[in-house]
């Protein structure tokens, strides 16, 4: 009975080729060929199963789960997963500093899928979640950087925000079951144009401003320096003189003769009489 069953299938090969077919479909919706660098998630009308090949922090490629796995035809489905590095870009956009400075910027983030089966049910795929990160990096950057001026993303204060941004961001990630590596901005540029020469205006303006303040307070403090210097030498001549009247006068008489007489810039002649009281101590020594 079999023998003449698999004769009459030799003996047409419209029917020979239709059951090849046929085992050959059976055999792709059976067997499913995972990699190392996937997960899969394996469901059944819309309702995951199982996963196969789970991400596994520290795990070395080739002592992991990949290779065949099998599910049954036409009921269970398969859906790939990367388990690998994944990027996620933010639209370039101007962000206005605290500075008033209208800051064009554009960041990225890395990130990898740590709960495949919380990605499926949250948001369904890679597609969704990238699109969903995208959003909130941008809102983050947006947010953190209108909190800032545009020193401040030139300066050691810059890794200060991208560590926020990050939290930020890898806080709304958990929620799609993955997990935030990295955040970094590409570019925070002023933008050209008209744009850029009004605020090079604007921050030169502001530099002059704070170069006069700086000025004012400087030459201030100088005068307050000065004010205590001369109080401080009245005070010491004042008491110079009150312990010494006499050679507190002989003192000050011989630092004017030695300025006036001795001075190497000294080109002009002075006539005085016998009996000019500056040169009374020239009179006394006679």
């Amino acid at each position: 009975m079999e023998n003449n069953i698999f004769q009459k299938i030799i003996a047409n090969p419209l029917a020979l080729g239709v059951g090849l077919v046929a085992l050959i479909i059976l055999m792709l919706q059976s067997v499913s060929i995972v990699g190392e660098t996937d997960q899969a998630i394996i469901t059944s009308y819309g309702q995951p199963k199982r996963i196969v090949n789970r991400y596994q922090p520290n795990e070395n490629f080739g002592g992991t789960n990949a290779g065949l796995t099998f599910r049954i035809p036409f009921v269970e489905q398969i859906q790939y997963v990367d388990k690998r590095v994944l990027s996620v870009q933010m639209e370039p956009r101007e962000v206005l500093s605290t500075d008033q400075l209208q800051v064009e910027v554009n960041a990225f983030a890395r990130y990898r899928i740590t709960k495949p089966l919380l990605m499926f049910t949250t948001v369904r795929n890679e597609e969704t979640l990238n699109a969903r990160l995208a959003e909130t990096l941008g809102s983050s950057v947006r947010n953190e950087l209108g909190r800032r001026s545009f020193t401040a993303l030139l300066s050691a204060e810059r890794g200060q925000v991208m560590s926020k941004i990050n939290n930020e961001l890898n806080r709304e990630a958990q929620k799609y079951g993955a997990s935030i590596l990295d955040v970094r901005i590409k570019r925070a540029d002023l933008p050209q144009g008209t744009a850029l020469e009004s605020a090079y205006r604007r921050m030169e303006s502001a530099r002059e401003q704070e170069r006069a303040t700086i000025q004012a307070e400087g030459l201030k403090e100088a005068q307050i320096i000065r004010a205590d210097a001369i109080a401080e030498a009245s005070r010491i001549y004042a008491e110079s003189y009150g312990k010494d009247a006499q050679f507190y006068d002989f003192y000050r008489a011989m630092q004017s003769y030695r300025k006036t007489f001795l001075s190497k810039d000294a080109q002009t002649s002075i006539v005085m009489s016998s009996g000019n009281d500056y040169l009374r101590k020239f009179e006394q020594g006679r």
